[in-house]
Protein backbone atom coordinates (compact mmCIF):
# COMPACT_ATOMS: atom_id res chain seq x y z
CA UNK A 1 0.00 0.00 0.00
CA UNK A 2 1.61 3.08 -1.10
CA UNK A 3 0.89 6.86 0.71
CA UNK A 4 -1.43 7.80 -1.53
CA UNK A 5 -2.96 4.49 -1.48
CA UNK A 6 -3.93 4.76 2.51
CA UNK A 7 -4.84 8.10 1.56
CA UNK A 8 -7.58 7.30 0.15
CA UNK A 9 -8.46 4.77 2.59
CA UNK A 10 -12.06 5.66 3.69
CA UNK A 11 -10.64 4.64 6.79
CA UNK A 12 -8.05 6.29 7.52
CA UNK A 13 -8.41 10.01 8.96
CA UNK A 14 -5.83 12.24 8.79
CA UNK A 15 -7.11 14.85 10.99
CA UNK A 16 -5.87 18.56 10.15
CA UNK A 17 -6.42 21.69 12.05
CA UNK A 18 -4.75 25.02 12.66
CA UNK A 19 -4.78 23.89 16.30
CA UNK A 20 -3.63 20.95 15.99
CA UNK A 21 -0.65 21.80 14.24
CA UNK A 22 0.18 24.35 16.63
CA UNK A 23 0.09 22.10 19.16
CA UNK A 24 1.95 19.28 17.33
CA UNK A 25 4.81 22.23 16.74
CA UNK A 26 5.15 22.69 20.80
CA UNK A 27 4.71 18.92 21.15
CA UNK A 28 7.50 18.35 18.74
CA UNK A 29 10.02 20.50 20.44
CA UNK A 30 12.91 19.09 22.73
CA UNK A 31 12.89 21.70 25.47
CA UNK A 32 8.75 20.88 26.25
CA UNK A 33 8.68 20.15 29.19
CA UNK A 34 6.39 17.22 31.28
CA UNK A 35 3.86 19.72 32.12
CA UNK A 36 3.23 21.04 29.08
CA UNK A 37 4.21 17.78 26.77
CA UNK A 38 1.40 16.03 29.04
CA UNK A 39 -0.94 18.97 28.23
CA UNK A 40 -0.54 19.32 24.47
CA UNK A 41 -1.13 15.36 24.77
CA UNK A 42 -4.46 16.02 26.19
CA UNK A 43 -5.88 18.85 24.31
CA UNK A 44 -4.19 17.19 20.53
CA UNK A 45 -6.30 13.47 22.02
CA UNK A 46 -9.35 15.77 22.92
CA UNK A 47 -9.37 17.12 19.19
CA UNK A 48 -9.05 13.94 17.40
CA UNK A 49 -11.95 12.78 19.82
CA UNK A 50 -14.37 15.19 18.36
CA UNK A 51 -13.15 14.12 14.91
CA UNK A 52 -13.46 10.34 15.74
CA UNK A 53 -16.95 10.43 17.86
CA UNK A 54 -18.62 12.42 14.97
CA UNK A 55 -20.77 9.25 13.92
CA UNK A 56 -22.01 8.22 16.93
CA UNK A 57 -25.66 7.04 17.49
CA UNK A 58 -28.11 9.67 18.50
CA UNK A 59 -31.63 9.59 19.81
CA UNK A 60 -34.36 11.65 20.03
CA UNK A 61 -35.46 13.38 23.29
CA UNK A 62 -37.67 16.11 24.88
CA UNK A 63 -36.45 18.98 27.18
CA UNK A 64 -37.87 21.76 29.06
CA UNK A 65 -35.75 24.93 28.35
CA UNK A 66 -36.49 27.80 30.26
CA UNK A 67 -39.37 28.92 27.66
CA UNK A 68 -40.93 25.62 26.10
CA UNK A 69 -40.20 22.25 25.26
CA UNK A 70 -37.72 21.01 22.43
CA UNK A 71 -36.96 18.51 20.64
CA UNK A 72 -33.11 17.60 21.42
CA UNK A 73 -30.86 14.48 20.75
CA UNK A 74 -28.67 12.48 22.95
CA UNK A 75 -25.90 10.03 22.58
CA UNK A 76 -27.60 6.46 22.04
CA UNK A 77 -26.74 3.30 24.18
CA UNK A 78 -23.57 2.48 26.12
CA UNK A 79 -21.60 4.80 23.74
CA UNK A 80 -17.44 4.71 24.27
CA UNK A 81 -15.30 3.16 26.08
CA UNK A 82 -11.32 4.30 25.98
CA UNK A 83 -8.28 1.87 25.70
CA UNK A 84 -5.03 3.36 26.07
CA UNK A 85 -2.15 1.30 25.61
CA UNK A 86 0.12 1.28 28.41
CA UNK A 87 2.00 3.18 29.17
CA UNK A 88 2.16 6.03 27.04
CA UNK A 89 -1.96 5.73 25.73
CA UNK A 90 -2.77 7.04 29.55
CA UNK A 91 -1.45 10.57 28.42
CA UNK A 92 -4.28 10.62 26.03
CA UNK A 93 -7.26 9.34 27.99
CA UNK A 94 -8.40 12.66 30.28
CA UNK A 95 -8.35 14.40 26.75
CA UNK A 96 -10.79 11.43 25.84
CA UNK A 97 -13.01 11.85 29.13
CA UNK A 98 -13.45 15.19 28.68
CA UNK A 99 -15.68 15.28 26.16
CA UNK A 100 -16.95 12.01 26.98
CA UNK A 101 -17.02 11.77 30.93
CA UNK A 102 -18.74 9.04 31.26
CA UNK A 103 -16.73 6.56 29.54
CA UNK A 104 -15.40 3.43 30.68
CA UNK A 105 -11.89 3.07 30.70
CA UNK A 106 -9.91 -0.77 29.57
CA UNK A 107 -6.17 -1.09 29.82
CA UNK A 108 -3.72 -2.97 27.56
CA UNK A 109 0.08 -3.43 27.93
CA UNK A 110 2.55 -3.73 25.06
CA UNK A 111 5.91 -3.22 25.66
CA UNK A 112 7.89 -3.22 22.64
CA UNK A 113 11.10 -5.53 22.68
CA UNK A 114 14.08 -3.16 21.13
CA UNK A 115 16.09 -6.10 19.50
CA UNK A 116 13.07 -7.34 17.42
CA UNK A 117 11.26 -4.07 17.35
CA UNK A 118 7.97 -6.41 18.13
CA UNK A 119 5.16 -6.20 20.67
CA UNK A 120 4.93 -8.28 23.89
CA UNK A 121 1.55 -8.66 25.71
CA UNK A 122 1.67 -8.29 29.43
CA UNK A 123 -2.05 -7.42 30.46
CA UNK A 124 -5.51 -6.80 29.21
CA UNK A 125 -8.48 -5.60 31.09
CA UNK A 126 -11.45 -4.66 29.22
CA UNK A 127 -14.47 -2.70 30.74
CA UNK A 128 -17.53 -5.74 30.99
CA UNK A 129 -19.67 -4.44 28.98
CA UNK A 130 -16.94 -3.97 26.01
CA UNK A 131 -18.54 -5.60 23.27
CA UNK A 132 -21.44 -3.18 23.80
CA UNK A 133 -19.34 0.32 23.46
CA UNK A 134 -17.60 1.82 20.88
CA UNK A 135 -13.67 1.37 21.66
CA UNK A 136 -11.05 4.28 21.58
CA UNK A 137 -8.11 3.03 21.09
CA UNK A 138 -5.33 5.23 22.10
CA UNK A 139 -1.32 5.51 21.78
CA UNK A 140 0.36 8.87 21.23
CA UNK A 141 3.09 7.08 18.57
CA UNK A 142 2.01 4.43 15.54
CA UNK A 143 5.47 3.20 14.63
CA UNK A 144 5.62 -0.18 13.14
CA UNK A 145 2.14 -0.41 13.93
CA UNK A 146 2.96 -3.98 15.17
CA UNK A 147 1.53 -2.69 19.09
CA UNK A 148 -1.65 -1.42 17.51
CA UNK A 149 -2.10 -4.04 15.61
CA UNK A 150 -1.92 -6.24 18.41
CA UNK A 151 -4.02 -4.85 20.61
CA UNK A 152 -6.93 -4.28 18.63
CA UNK A 153 -6.32 -8.34 17.50
CA UNK A 154 -6.44 -9.03 21.15
CA UNK A 155 -9.51 -6.79 21.75
CA UNK A 156 -11.26 -8.31 18.85
CA UNK A 157 -10.52 -11.92 20.66
CA UNK A 158 -12.51 -10.73 23.35
CA UNK A 159 -15.99 -10.11 21.51
CA UNK A 160 -15.52 -6.64 20.43
CA UNK A 161 -16.27 -5.40 16.80
CA UNK A 162 -16.83 -1.58 16.81
CA UNK A 163 -13.19 -0.36 17.20
CA UNK A 164 -11.61 3.09 16.37
CA UNK A 165 -7.68 3.72 16.53
CA UNK A 166 -6.66 7.63 17.47
CA UNK A 167 -2.22 8.34 17.59
CA UNK A 168 -0.78 11.72 17.64
CA UNK A 169 2.14 10.99 15.46
CA UNK A 170 1.84 8.04 13.08
CA UNK A 171 4.71 6.46 10.32
CA UNK A 172 3.68 5.23 6.75
CA UNK A 173 4.56 1.85 7.94
CA UNK A 174 2.48 2.00 11.07
CA UNK A 175 -0.54 3.49 8.97
CA UNK A 176 -0.28 0.09 6.20
CA UNK A 177 0.02 -2.57 9.01
CA UNK A 178 -2.76 -1.29 10.93
CA UNK A 179 -5.10 -1.01 7.62
CA UNK A 180 -3.38 -3.81 6.33
CA UNK A 181 -4.23 -5.96 9.20
CA UNK A 182 -7.79 -4.38 10.12
CA UNK A 183 -9.44 -3.14 7.46
CA UNK A 184 -12.63 -2.90 9.76
CA UNK A 185 -11.00 -0.31 11.98
CA UNK A 186 -11.23 3.26 11.63
CA UNK A 187 -7.65 5.18 12.32
CA UNK A 188 -7.22 8.76 13.20
CA UNK A 189 -3.54 10.66 13.44
CA UNK A 190 -3.28 14.10 13.75
CA UNK A 191 0.39 13.93 11.84
CA UNK A 192 1.83 11.89 9.64
CA UNK A 193 5.69 11.85 9.51
CA UNK A 194 7.97 10.43 6.80
CA UNK A 195 9.58 7.48 7.75
CA UNK A 196 11.01 5.13 10.81
CA UNK A 197 14.61 5.34 11.71
CA UNK A 198 17.36 1.63 12.13
CA UNK A 199 15.65 1.58 15.72
CA UNK A 200 11.93 1.73 14.43
CA UNK A 201 11.81 5.67 15.89
CA UNK A 202 9.33 7.91 13.56
CA UNK A 203 11.43 11.10 11.96
CA UNK A 204 10.55 13.51 12.67
CA UNK A 205 8.68 12.17 15.45
CA UNK A 206 8.88 13.87 18.74
CA UNK A 207 11.00 11.48 20.98
CA UNK A 208 9.85 8.66 23.21
CA UNK A 209 6.43 9.84 24.43
CA UNK A 210 6.41 7.73 27.57
CA UNK A 211 9.16 9.06 28.95
CA UNK A 212 8.26 12.82 27.68
CA UNK A 213 4.90 12.36 29.96
CA UNK A 214 6.19 11.00 32.90
CA UNK A 215 9.69 12.20 33.06
CA UNK A 216 11.52 9.13 33.08
CA UNK A 217 14.43 10.64 30.79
Amino acid sequence: MTELEFYNNPKFHHVQHPLIEHKLAILREKDTNTKQFAELAEEIAMLLTYEATKDLPLEETWIDTPLEKAKCYTVSGKAVGIVPILRAGLGMVSGVQKLIPNAKVGHIGLYRDHETCEPVEYYCKLPADAEQRILLVVDPMLATGGSASDAISMIKKRGVTKIKLCCLVSAPEGIRRVLADHPDVDLYVAAVDRQLNEHCYILPGLGDAGDRLFGTK
